[in-house]
Order: structure tokens, then C-alpha cells, then sequence
């Protein structure tokens, strides 16, 4: 897929490029009624009626796609009958009709056309596409949709062009090598998916202007010390100022430097590397418990 920039008839068109699309399948706009259902938005408010999340509101309509994570339906080929946009992530999606007539949607890599067969499970070629066990997958190979916990779900390497090398199997744990560049360890039952997600030029998109991000559902942010003082700490001053002080919320809270992953998660105890270490490229082996 590649990158087509618009002709600057206005200043919002003159540093716009999308996406030309040239790997969804043609012809069927519309996506399969029986795996969408409608999202119901929040506007970054909780049930209480507060907002919560901020710079949330607004958007395009849009209906989700239901994504088969999990690629459990084993022993059964599917054929390929589209390649479709999903407007809720950045990879394009695949509907893939199963020989019983089950139809599921899956993720779409890279080099998956329309009219190629997949398959799901042990002991099946592993070829772009087909989902199995870590430990049926040679060593050396890049996966995506990896699962965390067995059965439950692809979490890992999900976005556009992202793609995981299986590194080594020992026992039951198989090394990865993300796309951060972080080193963890998965059991050797989790399922993958062969290859790289497609769509690999997400990256090179420019919105082009502001307009977009609304379409997108993102209000505008302000930044603390474009505010007064009475409103962020951060704000008055003459002129413009650095504001004064560490980075903050309005409530005085520092956003700097503060630990956001618990200690506690089973999955901390499996990183060999972390993406920002201080010994960058030096192993952290687990700890025993």
C-alpha cells in the first residue's frame, strides 16, 4: 500500500497524505452485518456523568468489526474473500469464510490477498496467515497477534506493521523479541500468527489538518501554560514561559517520573530486556520465585 499526497487546493489539502488503499479488495463497501456491532461512546465520561478522560467527543459514526483474537476454530480451511479498512485500528482486516460457512474476521499481514487459504492450530504449514502454538512455529520467524495468557487472545503486535521474531524456545517459554525492542517470555502454548502486519505505510500518513483529528473524536487539548494561572499551575506569566516548575496536571500532580506498571503483574517477571533499560542490550533474567 502505498502514500498519495493531495493537490493543495486549500492550506488543510497542501500537507495531506492518506493512504491509496490499493490492497483492500474493491467492489464491497459494506462490512459483513453479522460481525458488526455499534459502539456506544462515552465522551471520556464515566457513569457517574464526570469526565474522566479528557479531549474526547465527537467523531464520525462508525460501527466495530468483530476481530477473531483468538484463531480457535482448528482443523477447518479458510479462504480469503476480502481485504477491508476497519476504521477502529490502523491494520486492515481480512473476512475469512470457513468451509462450514463461518465467516470471522481476522488481521490482515502482510502478503495476504483475496483467494488465499488459512488455517488455525497445530501441526499446519506455517505460512502467512495460519495461526498456531509458539511451539510449532520455527525459530527465527516473525509473528503477530501473540497471546499473552493461553486461550486468551492475541494482545501483542496488533498495529499496523508491527511484527514480533521468535528468538529462542526452552522449555515452556519461548523468547520474543518485540517490536519495541523489548525481550520477554511466553509459554510455548500461546497461539501466534505468521508474519507481519500489513498496511505498512500507516506510518508515513499526514492528516494534514486539525479538522481530522475531530473526525477522529479528539477535542482540542490546551496546553497548562498557555492557561492563567487560575486554571493550571503551570499558566500566567509574561509572555510566553516555561511555566515554572516540573510538568503537571491542574491539580498539582507531577506527570513526570512516576511508576505506571504494577509490580505485582505476572507478565513484569517475564522481561529478559526492557524497551528503555539503562543496560540496553544486557539480559535481566527473571527472578525465581
Amino acid at each position: 500500500m502505498g502514500i498519495r499526497r493531495l493537490k493543495p487546493t486549500s492550506p488543510g489539502q497542501r500537507h495531506r497524505a492518506l493512504n491509496d488503499f490499493s490492497e483492500l479488495t474493491h467492489g464491497n463497501k459494506r462490512p459483513e452485518k453479522s460481525l458488526t456491532e455499534r459502539i456506544s461512546r462515552t465522551g471520556g465520561r464515566n457513569h457517574h456523568g464526570k469526565i474522566t478522560a479528557w479531549h474526547r467527543g465527537g467523531g464520525a459514526r462508525k460501527l466495530y468489526r468483530r476481530i477473531d483474537f483468538r484463531r480457535n476454530k482448528d482443523g477447518v480451511v479458510g479462504a480469503v474473500e476480502t481485504i477491508e479498512y476497519d476504521p477502529n485500528r490502523s491494520c486492515n482486516i481480512a473476512l475469512v469464510r470457513y468451509a462450514d460457512g463461518e465467516k470471522r474476521y481476522i488481521l490482515a499481514p502482510n502478503g495476504l490477498t483475496a483467494g488465499d487459504s488459512v488455517e488455525n492450530g497445530p501441526g499446519i504449514e506455517p505460512k502467512v496467515g495460519n495461526a498456531m502454538p509458539l511451539k510449532n512455529i520455527p525459530v527465527g520467524m516473525d509473528v503477530h497477534n501473540i497471546e499473552m495468557n493461553v486461550g486468551q487472545g492475541g494482545k501483542l503486535a496488533r498495529s499496523a506493521g508491527a511484527s514480533a521474531r521468535l528468538l529462542a524456545r526452552e522449555g515452556e517459554w519461548a523468547t520474543l523479541v518485540m517490536p519495541s525492542g523489548e525481550m520477554r517470555q511466553v509459554r510455548v502454548e500461546c497461539r501466534a500468527t505468521i508474519g507481519q502486519i500489513g498496511n505498512l505505510d500507516h506510518q508515513n500518513r499526514s492528516i494534514g489538518k486539525a479538522g481530522v483529528k475531530r473526525h477522529m473524536g479528539r477535542r482540542p487539548h490546551v496546553r497548562g501554560t498557555a492557561q492563567n494561572p487560575v486554571s493550571h499551575p503551570l499558566g500566567g506569566g509574561e509572555g510566553r514561559s516555561g511555566g515554572g516548575r516540573h510538568p503537571c496536571s491542574p491539580w498539582g500532580k507531577l506527570a513526570k517520573g512516576g511508576h505506571t506498571r504494577s509490580p505485582r503483574k505476572v507478565s513484569n517477571r517475564r522481561i529478559l530486556r526492557r524497551r528503555k533499560s539503562r543496560r540496553y542490550g544486557q539480559l535481566v533474567l527473571p527472578k525465581k520465585r
